[in-house]
């Protein structure tokens, strides 16, 4: 299939750009049950058995959300030859019937991120890779100019000290579009999220904002991801591919 070549490609160019894995790594995806995570874990098990050097398995913290069925995604990683762990927790029962959080995504985020990590580490893990994409890197950046008036987005590679943990988002050159389509065509076996913050966050509104921003000013999303890869900030260089846009 030639779109997933493509983004079989735009991950290996993120990759090498940004040196992700190197020879000896042992590579967590961790999978949410979203489009973009189980994308990226097909595409780093093709890397692997194209370029091999590296371990490769997945990982999802289970939130404790009813109605949420992981066995899909356990029997893809299956097929995959890709090992396959899930953390349970209570963080959705603590954050939104305990709590009742008016604002739960930022300490949903950080419960998340504790749980993940520290699954990762005891499966033996030294990188993370994470699911966020082209439109996250823009849709990051807007959010932190519009709600918190800086210049900034997440690093293509963060090396969490506390943990001896690197986070590597191999997705930075694959639009959100091509997500999309290719997880209906390729049949990934996504898991519908049951938060009740689903699509009702400040990233969605900013999501919905630069979508109606495009209509006026076509490309947009392009022009500011270049600008962020000119700027060299949070570890951002100009790629090849962005000197060709």
């Amino acid at each position: 299939m030639d779109e997933y070549q493509h983004v079989l490609g735009a991950v290996r160019r993120a990759v090498t750009d940004y040196n992700m894995i190197e020879r000896g790594d042992t590579v967590a995806v961790g999978i949410s049950g979203g489009k973009d995570s189980l994308l990226l874990l097909s595409a780093l098990s093709d890397l692997r058995r194209i370029s091999g050097g590296f371990e490769l398995f997945a990982v999802t913290v289970d939130m404790g959300f009813d109605g949420m069925d992981f066995s899909p995604v356990d029997e893809f990683c299956r097929t995959l030859g890709v090992p396959y762990y899930t953390v349970k927790t209570e963080i959705g029962k603590l954050i939104f019937d305990v709590r009742r959080e008016k604002n739960p995504c930022s300490l949903c985020a950080k419960l998340r991120r504790g749980a993940l990590h520290g699954a990762v580490k005891e499966h033996g893990g030294n990188k993370l890779a994470l699911g966020h994409h082209f439109d996250d890197v823009v849709d990051t950046f807007m959010l932190n100019l519009v709600h918190e008036g800086r210049l900034g987005t997440f690093e293509p590679v963060t090396y969490l000290s506390r943990r001896d943990l690197y986070m590597i988002r191999p997705l930075i050159y694959v639009h959100e579009y091509e997500s999309r389509r290719l997880a209906e065509s390729l049949g990934l076996p996504v898991v519908k999220s049951a938060c009740p913050a689903d699509k009702h966050t400040e990233r969605e509104s900013m999501k919905r904002l630069l979508d109606t921003i495009d209509i006026e000013y076509r490309g947009i999303r392009t022009r500011i991801f270049g600008a962020i890869e000119r700027s060299g900030i949070d570890g951002w260089k100009e790629s090849e591919r962005g000197r060709k846009t």
